[in-house]
């Protein structure tokens, strides 16, 4: 590496966990990129915005091709989709729409930013995948196709690029308090989560963030190919 400072991506920046990890890595003093889908989005100040739609060809082929001209360091695929519902009654557009957003866009945008880190001997890649990647539940289908998919491209990934500095991981939270996981579960719902969880709360943004941190940094120098759970020890028993 160079005395530059680092250049990352984070998608799906403009909230949540996606929020945090940007601000995280700002703090940390790396240039950040972050993704929205709206031109009027809020993102973590002193981040550089791109406004992409991954369910548009076109706006996903112009973000690739603004990536493959920037030297990126690190790349947080964060940005996802969720649609709960019965097997039978899955929407094949739905289907398609949560493995393009939740697989494909994490795949092209890999290929656009390797050449990159190849030529500069060093990189990191963090998948914000999901328990539900690792484990499922009923009506969950469409969306563990793709996460359960995610990991298994960033294990290969991994076995293909580390050996040239480039370390491909998978981070996959469980339930973490954000806006939307208060509006999906209802206050019921999350006592009910808590209940099963052995920390007995939801996680926070920040707890991804920090973690992802350090997977994105120099500190992390052998952890690649992994899938690392932070749940609050829920999928452990």
């Amino acid at each position: 590496m160079t005395d530059r400072k680092y250049c990352a991506v984070v998608t799906g920046a403009t909230r949540g966990i996606g929020y945090a990890i940007a601000s995280r890595l700002l703090k940390d003093g790396v240039e950040v990129i972050a993704t929205g889908t709206s031109a009027e989005a809020e993102y973590p100040y002193g981040a550089s915005y791109f406004q992409v739609d991954f369910l548009d060809d076109s706006s996903v082929d112009t973000f690739i091709e603004y990536l493959k001209q920037k030297p990126i360091d690190i790349l947080i695929n964060n940005a996802g989709i969720n649609k709960i519902s019965e097997f039978e009654h899955i929407d094949s557009e739905d289907f398609d729409n949560i493995q393009k957003v939740n697989l494909k866009t994490p795949f092209l945008l890999c290929q656009a930013v390797i050449p990159h880190m190849k030529k500069n001997k060093w990189g990191r890649i963090v998948n914000i995948s999901s328990i539900w990647g690792s484990i499922s539940k009923e009506y969950r289908s469409a969306y563990s196709s793709s996460k359960f998919g995610l990991d298994g491209m960033t294990a290969s990934l991994a076995a293909e690029v580390s050996s040239m500095g480039i370390l491909a991981n998978s981070v996959s939270p469980g339930f973490i308090d954000t806006d939307l996981t208060r509006q999906i579960l209802g206050e019921k719902g999350i006592d009910e989560i808590q209940a099963n969880i052995p920390i007995k709360r939801l996680g926070m943004p920040y707890e991804i963030a920090s973690f992802v941190s350090w997977l994105a940094s120099k500190e992390n120098s052998y952890i690649s190919g992994q899938n690392i759970m932070i749940d609050g020890g829920f999928t452990r028993v």
